[in-house]
């Protein structure tokens, strides 16, 4: 194949196809279906996610229904839902607090174009390697930090930009001006409360946005003054280019690698979640592309930008809803889109009478759900190591930053996991089996076992170097799984230590697959002769017993 047949091919895994649609003829109605209860659950949440960030209720409006459409059509996953999330409104805050909320367009299309650049690189499947306790501790702070995020809007209270959040929400506690935050309150509960018992009633029943239509009543009904969202544009704004210098591409380099980060593994994370879902029908939607994934959320982002929006990731919650209402295409999600696009043509007036403090209730619930108390006590009872990982993740991501959070879990959790290993590997001396022969307990046979790698090595040298009252050892290499430089420089480490002391060491069976690295660091250098090697181990005893007869021999002649 030439390399332009070979780029073609390879461009072609990242673009729409017909068969990202195969079941439409037959499913062409659940899919519309679910598309339109989705969109009707994405309504608040977009409005809420804009106004949380600092950007706005109408740049949460236009990026879920931009990059909705884009990622619906781009994206690896046959069933995911995107738009501005609870993750991406918590790391966009205090970057609004600083450079504006003029920045955020500009963040999108950066932030999109390293997306993209990580999906054409097939780095997609990079999420594989982030551990259960790790994304479920990530997923506790933010829904922490969401919580906490809304207490300034329940209270009506002005604080300071850029804060941490827990002190953000105490200080709009300590500052709220009573009996007056008691009318955000009371919205807030009366939200939560219709959240909570209407799904007991009838589970299909859009319970957020009827708590926000109620709430919206009341408060217009009595005149309550209470903060709105205020003005919304009645059209999608013109697509252009946001306002560029070299000073704010500097300044904005950090961010939008943390935020492109947090996309990336929202996204997949979602993906991979909703893979394993089961539709009404019990059946689940399939597998997903996670390259294909990367690259869609990542035009997604960059078409979110380019008209004012906020970076998208896929959502959790929302991709849930589309696949238990029995999604089974894209086709779906672009009719969510669809829907709130009519919202924005046709109820922009309205929209803007909801009250901050119903918004606020909504995401308030949202962030209680985002962990079940069953997995966290799963977590924590599992084991010491991984509810350690869990906590630890869990609380850097409220105290500090969501993307060193999950460097720092993804750290802890390597710590642990190599330490569990380093623990599996060891040496052990083995009795030399059958008769034995006059001289055996001049030979010492070790057994190395597990991985010699750099978290055990020197525990090996430690045990193998301090033998004493032998003339020869026998070290057993075939139950060694795995040996890296590390490993292989200490065996042969170990085998100058004993050669030096006048002990012959004689290796056997070692792997064909460490035999390169093992020649490359210099282990059967650092044998007497290279016929100390062997692949069975009564050869190697045998010659061990013969170096044992010749010490002895040279002994008694000496004597004589």
């Amino acid at each position: 194949m030439s390399w332009a047949g070979a780029a073609a091919s390879y461009a072609g895994r990242f673009l729409p196809r017909r068969d990202d649609y195969a079941e439409l003829g037959t499913s062409w109605r659940p899919d519309v279906a679910a598309g339109l209860t989705v969109g009707i659950v994405a309504l608040p949440l977009a409005l809420a996610f804009g106004v949380s960030s600092g950007v706005g209720a109408a740049a949460g409006l236009v990026t879920a229904v931009v990059a909705g459409i884009v990622a619906a059509v781009f994206g690896g996953s046959h069933v995911q839902v995107s738009g501005p999330t609870g993750a991406m409104a918590v790391i966009l805050a205090p970057i609004v607090a600083v450079h504006g909320a003029s920045s955020v367009a500009l963040l999108s299309l950066m932030a999109g174009l390293v997306v993209l650049a990580l999906g054409l690189s097939r780095l997609g499947r990079a999420v594989a390697f982030i551990p259960w306790p790790v994304v479920e501790g990530f997923t506790l702070g933010i829904g922490a930090i969401i919580f906490l995020q809304q207490v300034p809007l329940a209270t009506g209270t002005q604080v300071e930009a850029g804060q941490n959040t827990a002190v953000a929400a105490w200080h709009a506690v300590a500052g709220a001006q009573w009996p007056e935050a008691g009318l955000g309150l009371a919205l807030v509960v009366g939200v939560a409360a219709v959240m909570l018992l209407l799904p007991r009633l009838h589970p299909a029943l859009p319970a957020s946005l009827i708590a926000v239509v109620l709430a919206t009543l009341v408060a217009e009904a009595a005149a309550l003054p209470v903060a709105r969202i205020g003005a919304l544009p009645d059209s999608l704004p013109a697509p252009g280019l946001p306002a560029v210098t070299s000073q704010l591409l500097s300044e904005l380099a950090g961010p939008a690698l943390a935020i492109a980060a947090l996309a990336a593994i929202e996204s997949l994370l979602s993906a991979r979640v909703a893979a394993g879902l089961a539709g009404p029908s019990g059946a689940t939607t399939g597998p997903y592309d996670p390259d294909r994934e990367l690259a869609g959320q990542g035009l997604a982002s960059i078409a979110s930008g380019l008209f004012g929006g906020m970076p998208a990731t896929g959502a959790i919650a929302r991709t849930a809803v589309n696949v238990r209402s029995g999604a089974r295409t894209r086709a779906s999600a672009i009719v969510h889109a669809l829907l709130l696009l009519v919202v924005v043509y046709a109820a922009a007036p309205l929209v803007s009478r909801i009250p901050l403090a119903a918004l606020a209730g909504i995401l308030m619930v949202t962030a209680t759900r985002m962990v079940s108390r069953h997995t966290a006590a799963s977590i924590l009872r599992s084991s010491r190591a991984d509810a350690a990982l869990f906590v630890v993740t869990a609380f850097i991501t409220v105290a500090f930053d969501l993307i060193e959070a999950i460097q720092i879990g993804v750290l802890v959790a390597a710590f642990f996991a190599l330490r569990s290993v380093a623990r599996l590997s060891g040496v052990a001396r083995e009795e030399i089996g059958g008769e034995p022969v006059p001289g055996d307990e001049r030979i010492a046979v070790f057994r190395l076992e597990g991985s010699m790698f750099f978290g055990a090595a020197e525990r090996i040298l430690q045990e193998i170097s301090s033998v004493r009252g032998v003339e020869v050892v026998v070290l057993r290499l075939s139950h060694l799984r795995m040996l890296d430089a590390t490993g292989a420089h200490t065996l042969a480490e170990i085998i100058g230590i004993l050669e030096r002391r006048g002990i012959t060491v004689l290796i056997k069976g070692i792997k064909p697959e460490h035999v390169r690295l093992a020649d490359t660091v210099g282990v059967v250098r650092a044998l007497r002769h290279y016929k100390h090697r062997f692949d069975e181990l009564p050869p190697a005893i045998e010659h061990a017993r013969s170096h044992v007869r010749r010490n002895a021999e040279a002994r008694e002649g000496g004597d004589a």
